[in-house]
């Protein structure tokens, strides 16, 4: 197996891509190819002693900045990283792609290069968050698609059903639509509709409307929503993680929390399983699901644990095949005539 890694992608490129892809490569055993200018790539890779097997380069001259227009970008800037890292998987010579770099960038390449998958009308980003439970939660769309229809929704919620099921090992997973009210009826116009379409959907295990507080309660596998609710829920969930973080560590400093460390040292390995549980960086990044092929979108604030996190999940993708899987489904969706029409 072998991942595509845009080196350029990311607030702190390429250093820390580097040293996420190296970490990867050694404790993973994933074989990885490192797609950005050779020269400065090269650099990083003897930075870290790590300038051989194991580790290749594709040279990519170009790079999408973040505040580009990625449509634009994509049409100019034919040898971007994200777009040659796309194409090493078109061609053959990679199985999937990881980047931190520009979410709109990554996802027109992916739609570029790679296409729909055959009855998916939008992609979807999936973020893959902590709960209380022992298994995570999906929540989608979280950026990919600010306005959205019921059949969207439907789609996600089967395309988060087929990743829940054979990338996370979790057996039926339950389905919610992201809502104000937990009661039916309680929504919007798009979450009633989504309810009413999802509920007669069969084969998906829809457990009706989930609030936002309960995202982190396990009261479902895939929560779905529009791509505006879903990235502001995901920034505050981010955030608040963060404060958190910075609230303990701050509750440690000064005479006060010398003491308190008095009681806490014999915890310390708890209070750091603690922090990763709470840290998304643990989960790496995000499937772009519906398209031809793998995708994982990492935050751009990535360290270097967070890229290799994402290396990790993209192996876990490619190894479970949920590709297949998502087409077999909707297929069997559209057959039994319980979509609400699409864009095709």
């Amino acid at each position: 197996m072998k991942i595509a890694v845009d080196a350029m992608g990311g607030d702190h490129a390429p250093a820390v891509v580097v040293a996420g892809a190296v970490t990867a490569s050694r404790e993973l055993g994933t074989q990885i190819v490192l797609v950005g200018p050779e020269a400065r790539v090269r650099a990083e890779l003897v930075r870290h002693r790590a300038d051989g097997p194991g580790i290749e380069i594709a040279d990519a001259p170009e790079v999408i900045e973040m505040h580009e227009s990625p449509a634009m970008a994509l049409r100019r800037k034919r040898r971007a990283s994200i777009s040659v890292a796309v194409e090493l998987i078109r061609d053959g010579r990679a199985d999937a792609v990881v980047s931190a770099g520009h979410t709109g960038a990554a996802m027109g390449a992916a739609l570029l290069g790679l296409g729909r998958i055959s009855g998916v009308d939008r992609p979807a980003i999936a973020a893959v968050l902590p709960t209380l439970a022992t298994t995570p939660v999906i929540l989608l769309d979280v950026g990919a698609n600010v306005d959205c229809r019921p059949h969207h929704l439907q789609q996600f919620a089967l395309m988060g059903s087929v990743y829940a099921n054979r990338v996370l090992g979790i057996a039926a997973p339950r389905i919610g639509v992201l809502s104000n009210g937990s009661e039916e009826g309680k929504g919007n116009d798009l979450t009633n509709a989504t309810s009413q379409l999802l509920r007669a959907s069969p084969g998906l295990q829809f457990v009706g409307n989930v609030e936002a507080r309960d995202i982190f309660s396990a009261v479902a596998d895939v929560v779905v929503c529009d791509g505006f609710v879903g990235n502001v829920a995901l920034k505050i969930g981010e955030g608040l993680s963060l404060a958190i973080r910075s609230i303990v560590k701050g509750e440690l400093i000064g005479w006060r929390g010398r003491l308190l460390k008095l009681y806490v040292a014999p915890l310390v390995g708890k209070v750091r399983r603690l922090y990763r549980r709470i840290d998304y960086r643990e989960y790496g990044g995000a499937p772009l699901l519906g398209i031809n092929g793998v995708c994982i979108i990492a935050h751009g604030s990535s360290n270097a644990r967070a890229i290799r996190n994402a290396i990790r999940a993209a192996t876990e993708a490619v190894a479970h095949d949920f590709v297949q899987e998502i087409r077999t489904q909707l297929a069997a969706l559209d057959a039994a005539g319980t979509t609400s029409g699409g864009e095709r």
